[in-house]
C-alpha cells in the first residue's frame, strides 16, 4: 500500500512537469515541495500556486502523512529518506523542464542521464519499497539506499532507457524534453534508426551490470531487500514490454483480468 500511495503522487508530480506546468509554475511548485518537506507543512501558505498546483501538494502531503501515521514510532525516521528522494525528483523534474524551454540537448547518453536517470523515479521507489518492510530495513539500509547504490544506478538506467525506447515518436508530437536517444544520435551524428538499436544494447548491457550485482553476495543488506529492488525492476522491465503501459495502461486491463478475476 505504501508502494502505491508513492506511485500515485509520483504520476501527479510527473503530470505537473511533465505536460500542465509552464516553466515558472514548475519552478515555484518545487520551491514549495522542498519548503514542505524541510519544514512544517502549512496549507494555507502555499496560497502562491495555482490552484490545481495547491491540490495537487496538498494531496501529496496528505500521502505521506497517511504513510508516516502507518509506521511505529521507532520506524518514523524513514520518512526523512523518503522526502529527501521525493524533493530530489522535484528538482530533477524542474531541469528537465529548463531543458526543455531551452530546447537543450545534452551532449552525450551519459551528461544525460545524470539528470534523466533520476526523473524515472526510481530511486524514489526503491527507497519507498524499505519503508513498509518492517524490522527487515534497518537504519543502516536506508543510509545504504542514500547512496543510490550501484544496483539502484542500473534500476534507474533501465528504465529510463525503456521509457525513452517506448514514448520517442509520441514525443515528437508535443513540446518535449530530449531523450536520450536525441544525445547519442548528436553524440554520434547517426539516425535515429542506429540511435534506437544502441539505446537497447545500453538498456540490455546495464540488464548485465543489474543481474550482476543481484547475483553478488557481498552485498551487505538483507536479502529479502535486494529482492525488492530486483522485482521493482522485472515489473518496470512488464511496464515497458512492446509499449508505454504506464501511460497506455489499456494495455495491462487483460492482464490485470487474468491475474485477479479469471479462475484457473
Amino acid at each position: 500500500m505504501i508502494l502505491t500511495f508513492v506511485i500515485y503522487t509520483t504520476t501527479i508530480i510527473d503530470d505537473i512537469y511533465d505536460s500542465f506546468g509552464t516553466s515558472e509554475e514548475c519552478e515555484l511548485f518545487t520551491k514549495w515541495v522542498e519548503r514542505s518537506f524541510m519544514s512544517s507543512w502549512d496549507p494555507k501558505v502555499a496560497h502562491v500556486l495555482p490552484k490545481c498546483m495547491q491540490y495537487a501538494l496538498e494531496k501529496i502531503m496528505d500521502c505521506h502523512q497517511i504513510i508516516d501515521n502507518k509506521l511505529a514510532p521507532e520506524e518514523k525516521y524513514r520518512m526523512t529518506y523518503l522526502r529527501n528522494f521525493t524533493v530530489d525528483l522535484v528538482r530533477n523534474y524542474n531541469k528537465e523542464v529548463k531543458m526543455r524551454k531551452e530546447n537543450f540537448i545534452p551532449r552525450s547518453v551519459e551528461e544525460h542521464l545524470q539528470v534523466s536517470a533520476r526523473t524515472c523515479a526510481c530511486h524514489l521507489l526503491a527507497c519507498t519499497s524499505l519503508v513498509g518492510m518492517d524490522d527487515i530495513a534497518t537504519k543502516d539500509s536506508f543510509e545504504w539506499i542514500s547512496t543510490v547504490p550501484k544496483i539502484v544506478q542500473k534500476l534507474c538506467i533501465i528504465v529510463r532507457l525503456l521509457d525513452d525506447i517506448m514514448t520517442y515518436e509520441r514525443e515528437q508530437m508535443t513540446p518535449h524534453v530530449a531523450s536520450t536517444m536525441d544525445s547519442y544520435m548528436k553524440q554520434h551524428n547517426v539516425s535515429i534508426e542506429i540511435a534506437r538499436h544502441k539505446i537497447q544494447e545500453l538498456k540490455e548491457e546495464s540488464w548485465k551490470d543489474f543481474n550482476g550485482e543481484w547475483l553478488e553476495p557481498n552485498i551487505d543488506q538483507p536479502r529479502k531487500l535486494i529482492e525488492a529492488i530486483f522485482n521493482l525492476t522485472r515489473t518496470m522491465e512488464f511496464m515497458y514490454n512492446k509499449d508505454d503501459n504506464f501511460t497506455n495502461c489499456r494495455n495491462l486491463k487483460d492482464i490485470i483480468r487474468l491475474l485477479f478475476v479469471e479462475t484457473f
